[in-house]
């Protein structure tokens, strides 16, 4: 039976104070004040680290031994543990160490006084020893004898622990006979790794994203070359690729109402050149041949192959949906198949496809089923290598040609994303974490409301973060364990998050005008996707109201129900009731991306093909979609800005305004928002009958204003709103295969 002194130890809350903080173990908090009343946004594995060194406060903690500890079932590299220091230090303004100490080439010291509780987690007075030995460089020579014989005693037990540690760490590096070689060191990011055909040069996109992003292109020689920024391209990019000769870089950029272009530069230096207009994701086959994406019509892409000068044009592979599109392609080495990248109608990433070159078939699915990213083939042409996100992990699989087992190859918390393969048959990946968090501006300035990695990040998808309609609240998608996403909530005034249905999986929803019903569109991979309503208050379950495949899901005018469907390989937007009675077409017309609706719910703001518009194949420019505002109560839509240009726009939750995305003057994507007011006669602001076309267009209308910040989520006030936040920490690696 335990004594009364063990059981209160026992039963103490398990709270630690040091500085201005409290950190709470059984409430899985980190609160900073002198209440301690203010939470602290800690990722999960971060809130592990600090525990590990806090509970062992005054004492060297390897690095090792922190590793093994927080990721115990994994192979990971130390970009994850110096990541979550990094973090850690953030977050308590430790930037001069104090608290958290490095003991050069040994490992860490928590040294900030540890106050509370020292009953729960005695320590030994070796372990004091040991610490103060690693802080002052050398061991008390005048300590008395059995105090350097119980270190002694210590330094063994500790010595044999992280023997134990490192061959188990080794151990299960090895499990994957994998080996790697960290080929950048990037505090941001390094991503898209494509290589030139001799292996000598890699060339990628220091950013944050590898498609879509303003980032720019750098090429490093191998293994030992400085990386050397070789573009200035403010627009959006991705699909990096070396010429047969390596002495040329393609990459594709689209924005700005340009369309899909794909531009070159010289490994040297110097002004990028248009190579071919729409197309994307381009590679060469050979001197002369080209593979390559293009649009032929709205949104409709797909692979091709054709001379510089578009001859001998041959079609390989279109998908079925008219708005999805097949972004780009790998041929094998025998330029007989390519492994295609593509996304559906939705539009989300599918897994990968293999098709013959010849454009005989549409060809078949390949690998696991997942959001396949990035592909590559083994210099013989015997495996096929992909990275894939599978059940929310984002790793790197592999597949005999043509019909082998997919096998996965990488694991653990960090991500692989991209592949290129070098001569030898070795992989080139990016490798690291990459978080999204809801925060918000305000009069007081910029703060977190939500915890970082947690967010579900979809611009202009229904998934992104939406204000309350008094203003108090921001709802949000949150990623939950096993990658099911869940609704959220945020108060704004205190910062208090919670689930608002708790085991609910959603990809997309919508709060009614009186905050008191959802509507949401399941999530799942397997079956199709449904409709379903549902009391906030959690009154009663959820009732499912459409399940053929609807999906983006709003409450319409009149209690009505709105949402997109797919009618003869088009998008189009439906109506019905809230009982799923009385369907039919909101618009005759194609309707390809529905992003939101006004408070008033006259207006819906769309991505929408322009009538009988068809590209032709030699097309360079033309525009064949364009951001609408579609009336709901029918009439003639409104265009937002220019055709061509997508211009994601955001009501305020009581309709006062519109915040459009508008491009500045330089091209430079993301760009700003602003604010338009909206007539209380027609709902609308009013804008140039032909859209608005640049920034300044927009700052002429009257009572228009700027916010220096793109994709946001606008508050009640012009200076409240929330925006998701993503920090990423990513680097290439070569992965040397057994």
């Amino acid at each position: 039976m335990s004594s009364p002194q063990t059981r209160t130890a026992d039963t103490r809350h398990k709270q630690y104070r040091f500085g201005d903080f409290t950190l709470d173990l059984d409430r899985g908090f980190l609160r900073r004040g002198p209440g301690s009343d203010i939470e602290v946004p800690l990722r999960p594995k971060a809130f592990d680290a600090l525990t590990y060194l806090v509970e062992r406060h005054g004492c060297l903690v390897t690095k090792t031994e922190l590793i093994d500890a927080i990721w115990p079932d994994a192979a990971v590299t130390d970009n994850s543990l110096a990541q979550c220091l990094a973090e850690i230090r953030r977050v308590l303004a430790d930037d001069s160490q104090q608290m958290i100490r490095t003991v050069a080439r040994r490992g860490y010291i928590f040294a900030a006084p540890v106050t509370t509780p020292p009953a729960i987690f005695p320590r030994t007075l070796s372990d004091t020893v040991e610490a103060q030995a690693a802080l002052s460089g050398a061991v008390n020579p005048t300590a008395a004898a059995s105090r350097r014989w119980t270190a002694a005693i210590a330094l063994i037990v500790c010595a044999v622990a992280i023997g134990g540690f490192l061959s188990l760490r080794l151990a299960r590096r090895s499990g994957n006979n994998l080996t790697y070689t960290q080929l950048t060191d990037f505090t941001d990011s390094a991503v898209a790794p494509a290589l030139s055909p001799d292996g000598r040069m890699l060339a990628f996109i220091r950013g944050s994203r590898w498609f879509g992003n303003a980032d720019q292109i750098y090429l490093k020689i191998l293994p030992h070359g400085e990386a050397i920024q070789l573009t200035h391209d403010p627009r959006q990019k991705y699909g990096v690729s070396f010429s047969p000769d390596g002495s040329r870089i393609a990459y594709t950029a689209f924005g700005s109402g340009a369309g899909w272009n794909t531009y070159t530069i010289d490994v040297l230096g110097g002004e990028p050149s248009l190579l071919l207009a729409n197309a994307a994701g381009l590679t060469w086959l050979d001197e002369y041949r080209l593979l390559f994406a293009e649009i032929q019509t709205g949104m409709h892409m797909g692979i091709v192959t054709a001379t510089a000068s578009r001859s001998e044009r041959r079609e390989v592979y279109f998908p079925t949906h008219e708005r999805a599109m097949a972004h780009y392609s790998y041929a094998s080495p025998d330029r007989r198949w390519a492994l295609v990248i593509e996304m559906d109608h939705r539009p989300v990433w599918q897994p990968c496809r293999l098709v013959p070159l010849d454009g005989r078939s549409p060809g078949e699915q390949v690998g696991p089923r997942g959001e396949c990213t990035g592909a590559g083939w083994s210099p013989d042409g015997s495996r096929m290598y992909f990275t894939i996100v599978v059940a929310g992990q984002h790793h790197l699989w592999r597949q005999r040609f043509p019909n082998g087992q997919p096998e996965q190859m990488t694991f653990g918390p960090e991500d692989e994303d991209g592949v290129a393969v070098m001569p030898d048959g070795s992989l080139v990946t990016s490798i690291g974490t990459g978080q999204d968090a809801i925060w918000i501006h305000d009069r007081r300035g910029d703060r977190a409301l939500s915890s970082e990695g947690t967010v579900i990040n979809r611009i202009g998808a229904a998934s992104i973060p939406s204000f309350s309609p008094n203003g108090k609240h921001v709802h949000y998608l949150r990623e939950s364990t096993g990658s099911v996403r869940e609704l959220w909530r945020a108060d704004v005034a205190s910062g208090r998050n919670e689930a608002v249905l708790p085991g609910i999986a959603m990809a997309g929803y919508d709060v009614s005008p009186d905050g008191r019903e959802v509507i949401f569109a399941s999530q799942s991979d397997e079956r199709t996707s449904q409709i379903w309503l549902a009391p906030l208050d959690r009154s009663a379950p959820p009732q499912q109201i459409a399940s053929a495949g609807e999906d983006s899901p709003r409450f319409g005018p009149n209690g009505q129900v709105l949402f997109r469907f797919t009618e003869n390989k088009s998008n189009y937007v439906g109506r019905m009731n809230k009982d799923g009675s009385g369907r039919s077409k909101l618009a005759p017309y194609p309707i390809s991306t529905f992003w939101n609706i006004s408070p008033d719910r006259r207006w819906l703001i769309a991505l929408t093909p322009l009538p009988d518009v068809t590209m032709s194949a030699a097309s360079t420019t033309t525009a064949t979609s364009a951001t609408m505002a579609v009336p709901t109560g029918g009439g003639v839509p409104r265009l937002i800005c220019g055709t061509g240009r997508v211009c994601p726009s955001a009501w305020s939750p009581d309709g006062r305004f519109l915040y459009v995305t508008v491009q500045l003057k330089s091209g430079t994507s993301p760009g700003r928002m602003i604010g338009l007011p909206v007539s209380p006669h027609t709902g609308f602001p009013d804008l140039p009958e032909a859209g608005i076309q640049s920034a300044d267009d927009a700052a002429a209308i009257p009572g228009s204003f700027v916010v220096e910040q793109s994709s946001i989520v606008p508050g009640l006030d012009p200076s409240t709103y929330a925006y998701v936040k993503t920090t990423a920490h990513r680097n290439l690696f070569r992965i040397h295969l057994p």
